[in-house]
Formats: C-alpha cells, sequence, structure tokens
C-alpha cells in the first residue's frame, strides 16, 4: 500500500515537473523542471526493482542537467538564463505533431497483438540487464566518463570569471598584484 502511495506521488512529481518545463519562462527553471521529473521518473523505476535502469536515470539525467546548467551561465550568464521567455515556438504545429505522435503510439500500444512470455525469467534480472546494455558498449561508457568529466571541468574553468592567472599573471611567485603583467596576459 505504501508503495502504491509513493508511486503515484512519483507519477504526479514526473507529470507535473515535466508540464513545467513548457510553462516556465526561463531556460534555467526549465533545466531544473526537466531534472526533476526524471528525478521522479528514477525513483519510480526503483520502486519498480529496476535498480539498473532507475540508477543510471536518476545519475544521466542528473549530469546532463548540470552540464546544460554550467553551459547557460558559461555561455548567458545568469541573469540571461532566468530572464522571461517563451519555451514552446510555433505552439500550434508543436501541438498537432504532439497530438498525432500520441495518436499513432497509443493506437500501436493498444491494438498490437503482444506476444505471451515463453520460457522462465533469470534468476537475477539486473545482472542479466546489466550485460546485456553494457556488454558490447563497456568501451564507449569507459571512454565516455572521463569526456564528461573533462567536459564540466572545462566549463567551470570558461565559466569562471577570475583565477590567480588573472590577478598575478603566468608568474604566481609574485607579490603584488599590480606589478607589471607579461607580454601576451592583456585585460
Amino acid at each position: 500500500m505504501l508503495t502504491d502511495i509513493v508511486f503515484w506521488v512519483l507519477a504526479v512529481i514526473a507529470v507535473a515537473a515535466g508540464v513545467a518545463v513548457f510553462v516556465v519562462d526561463s531556460m534555467a527553471r526549465a533545466t531544473y523542471a526537466l531534472a526533476a521529473s526524471f528525478v521522479a521518473v528514477g525513483l519510480s523505476l526503483l520502486l519498480m526493482n529496476l535498480e539498473f535502469i532507475g540508477v543510471i536515470t536518476v545519475l544521466m539525467m542528473v549530469m546532463e542537467m548540470a552540464i546544460m546548467a554550467i553551459y547557460m551561465i558559461m555561455f548567458m550568464g545568469m541573469n540571461p538564463a532566468l530572464m522571461p521567455m517563451n519555451m514552446v515556438h510555433s505552439a500550434k504545429g508543436a501541438l498537432s505533431v504532439a497530438v498525432g505522435t500520441f495518436a499513432v503510439l497509443a493506437t500501436g500500444a493498444l491494438f498490437i497483438p503482444w506476444p505471451s512470455r515463453r520460457g522462465v525469467t533469470g534468476t537475477d534480472l539486473t545482472v542479466a540487464l546489466g550485460e546485456a546494455l553494457m556488454g558490447p558498449k563497456m568501451l564507449v561508457m569507459i571512454t565516455v566518463s572521463p569526456v564528461l568529466f573533462a567536459t564540466i571541468v572545462a566549463a567551470i574553468v570558461l565559466a569562471a570569471p577570475s583565477g590567480r592567472y588573472d590577478r598575478l599573471g603566468d608568474d604566481l611567485r609574485r607579490r603584488s598584484a599590480t606589478a607589471r603583467r607579461p607580454e601576451g596576459v592583456q585585460r
């Protein structure tokens, strides 16, 4: 009973945050609403004993939204990211495409002859799913992780307004920030 209540609360949060992505009036708020929606979806997957997919959903979406927020601040500054703007472009066309897509997918889900289960399920579904998803793609995942980390570090370095090199130049042994800067360092 408690699991059902938590699931429905998370479902309402996921849908409400998903709607908020298109209702709020700034890119930063839309980013955080999208992150909240996917975290609620990931937590509801955990309730269904889909630990691997649930944790991956939460981790991927939180990291993706963090990278998006860093790039927004880096390229736009915080004020433009919070300025009011319309998050829906070509509203009538988008609505017709969304309704048409939903109708096609719902029709397919309701009227397709779904196959019945054959055989028995494995003893550990999480391990089987992990091997099915990650087996042939492990090299890609090992490569993507440091690249994402390097992207985050580079974005933070580029977004920082100033650092020790701006104050002192290349010679960090200098004590005075007003001393002459070496050639090539100009502001």
